[in-house]
């Protein structure tokens, strides 16, 4: 476990108050390095986030991959590889969410509290480690996915926006499981958030192309927030639409965040002070 012994954070107190801009910045720099730090050491962390996604790639590929391509005249990969990746995010959030749960059981968040640090900066801490974690695993899985046959066909800029489409839903994710994990116990939000991913991933254009769905389930397929993400970094990677799609998983995620970003904030406010 990391130190909770940070003189740099009281030091950061002397030129300056605690409540400070340049507090927020030091202090949220220092936060975010500890929490990389303990999830680099945390097995089950790299577990859910680069090692499962990758097997769980290789798998569809040897599966279902020759199946699809038979079946709608392109390569799964195409559709599996951005899945895994959004998969590898929310698999890492529930790791992240469990080992928040554990802080606050072991009363780390109310320790910080009472130091001499900025209250925003735990947080917001939280936020920026989510987005390195989610941005260096989409990496991982999608060097893993090109060793298998997956290529960006569309130029560097929409390459670029590819990898980030992974983080922007995994942040909104990430933003509900620190609301529940604030609030509930940590086996609670294993079992509903992992429950709702699988639910999200056998369910979504990136398991199976969406006409290979029955006609009556093929509208909540192809609307729900997976599918959406899926299909935008499809069209990113391989071409077609990209606007419709793009809209669609911007309003899912700035959806999750609206409705849950009070929450967690109030959450982990509470949580701390306890």
């Amino acid at each position: 476990m990391a130190t909770l012994d940070h003189p740099e954070l009281a030091a950061d107190t002397i030129g300056f108050g605690e409540g400070s801009a340049p507090a927020l910045l030091r202090h949220t720099w220092i936060q975010t390095q500890r929490l990389l730090l303990r999830w680099v050491r945390d097995p089950i962390t790299l577990l859910e986030t680069l090692i499962v996604p990758c097997l769980l790639l290789l798998m569809l590929d040897i599966v279902v991959g020759s199946q699809i391509q038979k079946f709608s005249g392109h390569s799964a990969l195409y559709g599996s590889t951005p899945m895994v990746t959004l998969v590898g995010a929310l698999s890492g959030t529930v790791a992240s969410g469990v080992m928040l749960g554990r802080e606050r059981e072991a009363g780390i968040l109310s320790r910080f509290w009472v130091l001499p640090v900025h209250r925003a900066s735990g947080l917001a801490a939280r936020i920026i480690a989510e987005g390195c974690r989610i941005f260096a695993g989409t990496v991982v899985i999608i060097c893993f996915g090109a060793a298998l046959g997956f290529r960006f066909r569309q130029g560097p800029l929409q390459a670029f926006a590819f990898l980030w489409i992974p983080v922007l839903f995994g942040l909104a994710f990430a933003t509900m499981v620190t609301a529940i994990a604030v609030f509930t116990a940590k086996s609670t939000l294993v079992e509903a958030v992992a429950l709702l991913s699988s639910l999200l991933m056998f369910f979504s254009t990136g398991f199976v192309p969406l006409p290979a769905y029955p006609q009556w389930i093929q509208p909540v397929v192809r609307d729900q927030p997976m599918s959406v993400a899926v299909d935008t970094m499809r069209a990113l990677a391989e071409g077609g639409p990209v606007a419709g799609p793009l809209i669609r998983t911007l309003a899912w995620s700035a959806g999750l965040i609206i409705v849950f970003a009070i929450p967690s904030a109030y959450g982990y406010r509470r949580a701390s002070r306890r």
